[in-house]
């Protein structure tokens, strides 16, 4: 007895010292991550290096005071410079909304390693000592108590158990006597009618295995919506920039207006008037400029929070991307909407989850029906006693077994009936469901290839109203010198330029916003690979329109767009 009392400490006493909070992290994260890998792999066939660590991750809480945080946001002057790739890099590790996405998955997995335990080998251990007296007696003594063993729930709706008990009381006062009690204990459960089917028995395990399929699909399809937003929220700012330097060689170009009106007042081509409306317009379009100025910051701090970037820190970005994309003009989609929404209920994760939610509602039905059947349980157990202090004493004889069935009649059957009916009506809300998510699927393919329409016809429009607006803008300077045209007939063809030049860049992007929103719609947007997002995909007939036309830039004394977007000349 001292043997297995001294051998039950030492196991406590190492389990206790080897197994931290620590440790207890590391085993759920390997579970997880082991969990999230092979089912990646089985539905996508690849995997991801999936991990929901941060950069506080390893700390001890107690160790990040919120002092810490707010000063991360004073950081000033730094300037970082990021093409698209880095942006989007950045916005992959650092987003808010991102990292909680990926914790949802995480704990959707969590739940996961919960449901396969509850088919584990359930161990356990309990000891207990301490001294008994009984007052007025002749009585004192240690008592010992342990229990070791395993239970487990069987997929079949039966468990098993195995039990080691052992009960020791040893006297100190007046009689050194021991008392002994070893008992082994085994028994089986197994229902033979109501809850005997792996598939019942099993419903939560296998609910979770599924939600964890659920969860990849919606976590793919966040990325896919997670990046193009980036990517549009890029390309964004890019276009606000063109807008910011087309307001500004507007402006210059109104400052010479003026300055040519006074020349020409006073070679009295034209009246006094016409200056006025020439100065008016340069005023307004210097109030333009610091509006177009104003926005384009204030659209920046948004997507600095987004890169969790400290709004202090000066961000350039890589207007390359918007040159590239003026190169290569509209990809235009050729595929109709019922191609489109074929793609859609093939690929797309969302509909593909409901689809499968939709069987999902189909098993629950059977599962609530099995709960309506009579239970007949076959229990059996068997127990060894010892009452010797010497285990090599123990008599295998000394057994008491029981065996027998246990019926339980269906006559109240009121909550289950009631379950069974809620699941019978789940199923036709599923039903409907699952047609309207179809419905909106095939409404939003349609709609989507309205929109790619009109935003081409758009395109199109403008590029003409540009090289027009351009041309006018050459001419009219020409036609005022021999008194055919006025100045406010250049102030009119000069904001004709600026809005064509405004609504060219935001056709583009808005054409490329739309674009990617269509290939999320039909689940076939491919994020991998260089520049992704102006990359043809093979099953849409993609073709390229050409590049945009282009206008003259132009500098001057105020500050310039290279100064506010953080170019060489405002580090100088």
């Amino acid at each position: 007895m001292r043997i297995w009392n001294s051998l039950f400490f030492s196991i406590v006493a190492l389990f206790l010292a080897g197994c931290n909070s620590t440790y207890y992290r590391e085993k759920a994260d390997k579970q997880v991550y082991e969990i999230l890998s092979q089912k990646e792999m089985g539905l996508f066939g690849k995997t991801n290096e999936f991990n929901i660590d941060t950069k506080y991750s390893a700390r001890n809480p107690d160790d990040i005071p919120a002092m810490e945080l707010i000063a991360g946001r004073k950081l000033d002057g730094t300037n970082i410079t990021l093409n698209l790739d880095q942006a989007l890099d950045m916005a992959f590790a650092k987003n808010r909304n991102y990292q909680t996405r990926k914790e949802q998955l995480y704990l959707t997995a969590l739940t996961l390693t919960i449901r396969r335990w509850d088919f584990a080998k359930r161990p356990f251990g309990a000891l207990r000592g301490g001294i008994e007296r009984e007052r007025d007696k002749d009585f004192k003594g240690s008592v010992g108590r342990n229990r070791v063993g395993f239970n487990q729930a069987l997929k079949s709706g039966g468990t098993i158990g195995l039990t080691l008990a052992n009960d020791m009381v040893r006297y100190f006062t007046g009689d050194p006597r021991r008392s002994v009690a070893t008992v082994v204990s085994a028994n089986l459960s197994q229902p033979l009618l109501r809850g005997s089917s792996a598939a019942i028995v099993a419903e939560n395990l296998t609910q979770a295995e599924r939600d964890v399929v659920y969860a990849l699909r919606d976590f793919d399809l966040f990325q896919q919506e997670f990046s193009a937003g980036i990517v549009g929220d890029y390309f964004r700012l890019l276009q606000r920039q063109d807008v910011v330097r087309n307001s500004y060689n507007n402006y210059k170009r109104l400052v010479d207006t003026v300055t040519h009106a006074e020349a020409n007042f006073v070679a009295e081509r034209i009246a006094q008037f016409q200056v006025d409306q020439a100065i008016q317009r340069r005023l307004s379009g210097r109030s333009s400029y610091i509006r177009a100025v104003q926005q384009y910051q204030a659209l920046l701090d948004e997507f600095k929070k987004k890169l969790e970037i400290p709004l202090g820190v000066h961000l350039n970005l890589d207007d390359s991307n918007l040159d590239d994309l003026k190169k290569i003009g509209l990809q235009l989609i050729r595929v109709t909407d019922r191609a489109g929404y074929e793609m859609a209920v093939t690929n797309k994760m969302d509909i593909l989850n409901e689809i499968d939610r939709f069987e999902d509602s189909k098993r629950k039905i059977k599962v609530a029906a099995d709960a309506l059947r009579a239970n007949l349980t076959f229990l059996t157990d068997v127990s060894l006693q010892n009452e010797t202090t010497d285990y090599a004493d123990f008599d295998p004889g000394n057994f008491r077994t029981s065996t027998g069935l246990e019926l339980d009649l269906p006559f109240d059957r009121r909550s289950q009936r009631n379950t069974f009916r809620t699941r019978l009506i789940e199923f036709e809300r599923e039903i409907r469901s699952l047609t309207i998510t179809l419905d909106n699927a095939r409404d939003a393919v349609r709609e989507d290839l309205r929109d790619l329409e009109q935003l081409r016809q758009n395109y199109e429009i403008q590029k003409e109203a540009l090289v027009l607006a351009n041309q006018r803008v050459e001419v009219t300077p020409q036609l005022i010198e021999s008194r055919r045209a006025q100045i406010r007939d250049l102030l009119e063809a000069q904001d004709a330029q600026l809005a064509a030049q405004n609504a060219v860049s935001a056709a583009l992007v808005d054409y490329l916003a739309a674009k990617l929103k269509f290939l999320i719609d039909i689940g076939v947007l491919n994020t991998a690979g260089d520049r992704w997002w102006l990359a043809k995909n093979p099953l849409l007939n993609e073709e390229n329109t050409g590049p945009v036309p282009g206008a003259a830039a132009d500098t001057g004394d105020i500050l310039t767009p290279e100064q506010v977007f953080g170019g060489q000349s405002a580090q100088n």
